[in-house]
């Protein structure tokens, strides 16, 4: 802990030198002033514990550098202690105290009353300081610890984005499109709405995964991704990859008429990529066939019976050729 600081203020050496002798302690750091003016300088220019200021000096007096220090904001809250010899009436002692000191002293100094005082106001400034020191302290930790919670919340936020997301695509994975599908059949049961279910299948993925490479092969996905993205539109709709080269659309509120809709326009979409595919035996480029299945959803039907009708769509669009979309309406 730094030493406390004193200043003393007295237009006589002889004075100030017996103030010093008085207060000659290792932890207190004295500062010396022969006016009201210098007085003022010092003031601002340290942070002091206390100040022992004597009355009738030459020029300004020691009413007013007191008066000054209490109009000052940095100053006002300094302790001073009028120390005097030659102002006794009640008059003063009123005086001084009106002025803002906390304490009136006169000489010749009882030494045990005066350094008791003096040990006072020291304890205070000390406590103050340790006080003001943990409090910065508490104010670093804060921070420290608000840091650490928000990179906690974004490391969170990552590690949820991760759960959720196909690594490859950005699109949303099996396990989400599961659970977002049982809770927009759940809506729509109990809103009596239509709910509508598109599983799409690249054509001839593996062919095109064994003549280009598994590089181009998740270029190719990745592409067709972005163009069922494209596609789907509203913020209500999910997209997922749920398989190696296969897509699920959810559409909440459409019909069969919509959901046919939206698939031949995804269907198109990804034609019109114009990925090259030489061994597919349907297209020189990469092409999608297209189930779409809908359904008001009824308490006695089983979540899982739309997306196997939607399937039985797919499998009837590769039956029937490929690149083609096929819909069924789930009852």
């Amino acid at each position: 802990m730094a030493a406390a600081k004193i200043l003393i203020v007295d237009d006589r050496p002889e004075n100030l030198l017996t103030l010093e002798s008085l207060l000659d302690e290792p932890d207190v750091e004295l500062v010396k002033a022969n006016s009201g003016e210098e007085a003022l300088a010092q003031i601002l220019d340290h942070d002091f514990a206390l100040v022992l200021l004597d009355v009738q000096m030459p020029g300004m007096d020691g009413y007013e550098v007191a008066e000054l220090m209490r109009g000052n904001k940095k100053t006002k809250n300094i302790p001073i202690i009028f120390v005097t010899a030659e102002v006794r009436g009640e008059h003063h002692l009123f005086k001084g105290y009106e002025c803002g000191a906390v304490d009136y002293l006169f000489k010749p100094l009882n030494t045990m009353v005066f350094q008791s005082k003096v040990g006072v106001f020291l304890d205070l400034f000390r406590q103050k300081d340790a006080l003001r020191r943990k409090t910065v302290e508490l104010d670093m930790k804060l921070v420290e610890l608000e840091e650490l919670q928000q990179q906690l919340e974004e490391t969170n936020e990552q590690l949820l984005l991760l759960s959720i997301t196909d690594g490859l695509t950005g699109l949303l994975n099996k396990r989400q499109f599961d659970v977002i599908f049982a809770d927009e059949w759940n809506r729509a049961l109990r809103n009596k709405s239509s709910l509508s279910l598109i599983m799409l299948d690249i054509d001839h993925f593996k062919p095109y995964n064994d003549t280009y490479g598994h590089a181009l092969g998740d270029d190719c996905l990745i592409k067709v991704a972005h163009a069922i993205s494209d596609v789907v539109k509203r913020d209500v709709d999910k997209v997922a990859r749920v398989g190696g080269e296969e897509f699920a659309i959810i559409l909440p509120g459409t019909d069969l008429e919509g959901a046919e809709f939206v698939a031949e326009k995804v269907r198109k979409q990804v034609e019109k990529l114009g990925i090259p595919h030489t061994k597919s035996s349907i297209s020189e480029r990469v092409t999608a066939s297209v189930g779409a299945s809908s359904t008001i959803p009824q308490k006695e039907q089983i979540v899982r019976d739309l997306i196997k009708t939607a399937d039985t769509a797919l499998y009837q669009a590769k039956t029937d050729g490929r690149n083609c979309c096929r819909s069924m309406l789930f009852v």
